[in-house]
């Protein structure tokens, strides 16, 4: 291998407040949409309940104890040699209904104090301000995103962790995922035109406080590199047929360059009223709004990626599907016990792509495998599978940055065992460090090291060479 990563390229972690912190009604926070979540499965979804109900089990409210034990998970990062770690702030933990002009001085101590102990082992901070966690009283008061009068509470939101940890911080994500609110519309029930009209309606206020936010962070801090943060998923016609060719061009448009032209362009695309246009959609957007998306674009683009689908208009004959894809199954492709495909080359594909498109450095800030772990009886866990996973996507993002693509950071996704976003697992598995937590809440919470932490510890320490 050449020596492709450059010397100061940012190898890491990532991580989500709402799916390890904990804590979730300690010191002041507020609840939020992700402490509504029930426990799922697979096959099981995930249920949200504005009041909890005392039979169901939500995970999310301990998680694996990051709050009171983020010291010990940093001294591990630290052990495999982390250069970043991405994480989020939980919005609650600031203002607990997110409408409050003052803000929770102890959930602020709390982040001033974890970010402190990462910049200790010369970790940088890569935090995104958003990761899925609205307060739930913004939902039950406002009606959420789809409400224009979220923006200004965002907005004091994000001046507030900006000033604050101005100097801690440096890079920022805005919205994790962004894409996910119009991505899986219509995917897993029968959408209807006031769900569209919801959705884009939800998406452009998103893109108006992240415009926002990006302006307010570079006034605050000239220093500051903020980014979108798209889920990345690689689609292909599934035949050649031309007809399966354009239905592909158009689902790229809709689940991928939609928000990231936005966001990267600072305007909406000329192909968004074909899709406005489909569903009968009106959107609400004032002049200063589109001055505001123009004055605020984002100076890096990251995403997620974890898989690939295929997209066909003829009957599928055999269906998979996970994390906000379902088609046809790639015969070309092996898929894990999630039904997600093992597609590194379409990690190369979707670099080089994006690439040429915006010319922004990129992060890939999640990559991950979830798995079942087995710890054996001397408690080491052999996790040859997950490694396998890794290498063949940074030889991927070898090859896609000697072809010209300039990136500059990897975190993987769930660098330590934590609470599953899509079905509230714990079994479904992706850190390098194994937490004794199950998906009944059992569990000591002890961290053990898998054979992938050494693996990804040497990954590091030569650079991405070995």
């Amino acid at each position: 291998m050449k020596k492709t990563f450059k010397p100061n390229f940012l190898w890491g972690g990532a991580i989500a407040a709402n799916q390890c912190e904990g804590a979730w009604n300690v010191d002041g926070r507020g609840a939020s949409v992700a402490d509504a979540m029930t426990a799922g499965t697979k096959d099981i979804p995930r249920r949200i309940t504005l009041e909890l109900d005392p039979d169901a089990y939500y995970p999310n409210h301990e998680a694996i104890d990051f709050y009171h034990r983020y010291k010990e998970d940093i001294a591990l990062f630290a052990e495999m040699g982390f250069k970043s770690l991405r994480l989020s702030i939980s919005w609650s933990r600031i203002y607990p209904n997110g409408d409050e002009l003052v803000p929770n001085e102890k959930g602020l101590q709390f982040y001033e104090d974890l970010f402190k102990e990462l910049r200790k082992y010369n970790i940088e901070p890569l935090v995104t301000i958003w990761h899925f966690d609205t307060p739930l009283y913004l939902i039950e008061k406002y009606g959420g995103w789809s409400n224009r009068k979220l923006i200004k509470f965002f907005d004091h939101y994000a001046r507030t962790v900006f000033t604050e940890f101005k100097g801690l911080v440096k890079y920022w994500l805005t919205f994790n995922e962004i894409n996910n609110t119009i991505m899986g519309l219509g995917l897993f029930y029968e959408a209807k035109e006031e769900d569209y009209q919801r959705a884009y309606q939800h998406l452009h206020h998103q893109f108006v406080a992240s415009a926002h936010a990006v302006k307010i962070g570079h006034e605050i801090d000239s220093e500051n590199k903020i980014g979108c943060m798209i889920c990345g998923i690689t689609s292909y016609p599934a035949t050649c047929d031309p007809k399966d060719v354009l239905a592909n061009r158009y689902q790229w448009e809709k689940s991928i360059f939609y928000c990231g032209d936005v966001q990267c362009f600072g305007k909406y695309p000329t192909y968004a009223k074909r899709l406005w246009d489909e569903h009968n959609v009106k959107l609400d957007i004032t002049e200063q709004d589109l001055i505001d998306l123009k004055e605020g674009t984002v100076d890096m683009y990251t995403f997620s990626y974890y898989m690939s689908s295929l997209i066909t208009t003829h009957e599928i004959a055999d269906a998979v599907g996970g994390n906000f894809t379902t088609g046809a199954r790639n015969e070309y492709l092996q898929y894990s016990d999630w039904g997600w495909a093992f597609d590194p080359d379409g990690l190369q594909y979707y670099l080089e792509m994006i690439y040429d498109r915006y010319q922004r450095p990129l992060m890939v800030v999640e990559n991950g495998l979830g798995a079942f772990d087995t710890v054996e009886e001397d408690g080491t866990i052999h996790d040859d599978y997950r490694i396998d996973y890794y290498r063949d996507h940074i030889l991927a993002m070898d090859k896609a940055i000697n072809n010209g693509v300039d990136l500059i950071a990897y975190t993987t996704w769930g660098c330590i065992d934590l609470v599953s976003a899509g079905t509230g697992e714990m079994r479904k598995r992706y850190g390098f460090i194994y937490v004794d937590k199950h998906d009944d809440g059992t569990g000591t919470m002890k961290r053990s090291p898998k054979d992938s932490f050494y693996w990804y510890q040497k990954v590091i320490q030569s650079n991405g060479q070995d």
